[in-house]
């Protein structure tokens, strides 16, 4: 839409527009006539709807207008659009939701502090309740032990533990080094009772494993610990020796979910049997649904990502990340380090922006949900995902947009009466606000500008 503001010498400045939309007059405040500006004075104009106003418009404002002469300045501003009604529906269940968390790599950071433990774990206000926690396979036994503490503290608040090895002992390697080279084929066997004896070690100390991956990143060049595989590398180790491991098995954790590495195995029958899931990280790619596993009945976790970058726009940016692998049918999402400037808990032990933004996910998405079908996206800028757990209602809303967004709800098939929603942005650190009422199954939502707002009905 078009709007012109027309000054001629010797008038007052004014507002002009289409016929069938009347806009008040340029000036904003009370003060004197505009007869006497000055050609040279700076001015502020606002366009906004009036009582009468058809269509309606999102309103704008325009700084540093200047005028000279005269002057024809056009301004432009969006047509408002009805939110959609956002349609949730309970007969329509998506994936299981396994959980949400991150890693703590001990040997490459320090370990976690008993109270560092219990924001990053529990469930109450000020906590993030991440319910997965991804430790470091060491390739010298020896350093099995300093993996446990964490571990079993995570594990009796509920985590569950999962595991990656960066690189095989380098005498089980094609290059004799912990850094690349490849898993010498007459050494596949006692790799596999490596991994296993991990998974006892563990187990022992009261740190059970859920899940233990066959290497990380697979597919990069690095000059820290790593080491290649091609898809039939992953395919036979699948195949032939993850029944030695006692704990589920994940593969292959590409860099960016590389399905030429994990196609193979998915295609092999016997490999896929001894699957527990696929796994992979977002580095350049990968945020995508992967139709071949879910044809398998095969679970997708996403593994390992992280940015540095801190501002408010970028932790905002993760949840959108988060709810874009949610909406991929992906069943977990984990971070890189818990402990990091850029991660959900900084060395202070402090949580930053992305750990409150990843808290909305976390903390109410408990291990178990269902994700449930809803109007993904109902007005511009606006993303919505919800999950069950029995009859309760869990609704995640971003609002990426710069401006407040009224957004209706109706629930099909639900026997929710009320929700507490929590709010997150700039200034705010997950915040619970006051109840709202569903009358009929519909209710409406008011999303913060550059926010994320978690409802719950427990």
């Amino acid at each position: 839409m078009t709007r012109k503001m027309l000054y001629l010498p010797g008038q007052n400045l004014e507002n002009n527009s289409g016929p069938a939309i009347p806009l008040h007059p340029a000036r904003t405040a009370a003060g004197p006539g505009l007869e006497n500006v000055r050609l040279s004075d700076s001015w502020i104009v606002r366009i906004t709807n009036t009582a009468n106003t058809i269509p309606r418009i999102v309103p704008a404002e325009f700084s540093g207008i200047t005028v000279e002469g005269i002057t024809v300045r056009n301004f432009y501003v969006d047509r408002h659009q009805p939110a959609l009604t956002a349609v949730v529906q309970f007969d329509q269940p998506r994936q299981i939701i396994r959980g949400f968390g991150a890693a703590n790599i001990v040997g490459w950071r320090p370990d976690m502090t008993a109270g560092q433990i219990a924001t990053a774990f529990g469930t109450g206000d000020g906590q993030l309740g991440f319910s997965i926690l991804r430790l470091r396979v060491p390739p010298d036994s020896t350093a099995f032990k300093a993996q446990v503490a964490t571990a079993r503290a995570a594990h009796q608040r509920g985590a569950i533990l999962i595991a990656s090895p960066w690189t095989p002992p380098a005498r089980m390697k094609t290059n004799n080094s912990l850094i690349g080279g490849r898993l010498r084929l007459d050494c596949y066997d006692d790799f596999a009772r490596h991994l296993a004896s991990f998974v006892n070690y563990m187990a022992a100390q009261g740190a059970p494993l859920y899940a233990i991956s066959v290497q990380n990143e697979p597919d990069v060049n690095v000059t820290y610990e790593s080491c290649d595989y091609n898809g039939e590398e992953m395919r036979k180790f699948m195949r032939e020796n993850a029944p030695a491991i006692t704990t589920r098995v994940m593969a292959p954790e590409g860099c960016n979910f590389n399905r030429s590495l994990s196609d193979p195995i998915l295609n092999d029958p016997v490999a896929t049997a001894n699957l527990g899931m696929i796994c992979g990280h977002l580095y350049g790619g990968g945020l995508e649904p992967y139709p071949l596993a879910r044809e398998k009945g095969v679970e997708v976790w996403m593994t390992e990502h992280l940015v540095l970058d801190t501002d408010w726009a970028s932790a905002l940016a993760t949840g959108k990340e988060i709810h874009d692998c949610m909406a991929a049918e992906m069943n977990a999402y984990v971070w890189w380090y818990i402990i990091r400037y850029y991660g959900p808990i900084d060395e202070n032990g402090t949580v930053t922006r992305r750990g409150w933004v990843m808290s909305h996910f976390s903390r109410f998405i408990r291990p178990g949900c269902r994700r449930i079908e809803v109007t993904e996206n109902p007005q511009p800028g606006v993303h919505l995902s919800a999950y069950t757990e029995g009859t309760n209602l869990v609704i995640v809303a971003l609002n990426t947009g710069a401006r407040a967004a009224e957004q209706p709800f109706a629930l099909s098939g639900s026997s929710v009466t009320a929700l507490t929603p929590f709010v997150t942005t700039a200034e705010k650190n997950c915040i619970a606000g006051g109840a709202i009422s569903v009358s009929d199954g519909r209710f409406t939502l008011t999303l913060e500008p550059s926010s994320i707002t978690t409802v719950v009905s427990r």
